[in-house]
């Protein structure tokens, strides 16, 4: 499935043929320069087990990397992906 990620305020997200409905999100917020806290990820039921979220993230990561910023993690999504993979991810996670 090759969805488009756009970047929108506080987030990436994938939109409908449409254009208009989200139907995935990564959000977050910036809470120090150097820092970005991830808050939410939702995607729509039809997408689920398709690895949406996980392209969500990853192109968080990449946007991270790109500013030379770390992710926290507060959303439950976010949470598990770095505590399950931990060698992927222990260079962005700003709890590390």
């Amino acid at each position: 499935m090759d969805l488009e990620i756009k970047e929108v305020d506080h987030g990436f997200a994938i939109f409908d043929e449409t254009g208009d409905k989200r139907i995935a999100e990564i959000e977050y917020q910036q809470t120090a320069e150097d820092i970005i806290v991830a808050t939410h990820t939702w995607v729509d039921p039809v997408l689920r087990g398709e690895g949406v979220a996980e392209k969500l993230l990853t192109r968080l990561v990449e946007f991270a990397d790109e500013k030379d910023i770390q992710i926290k993690a507060l959303c439950p999504y976010v949470v598990r992906k770095f505590n399950e993979e931990p060698e992927k991810y222990d260079f962005i996670n700003a709890d590390k």
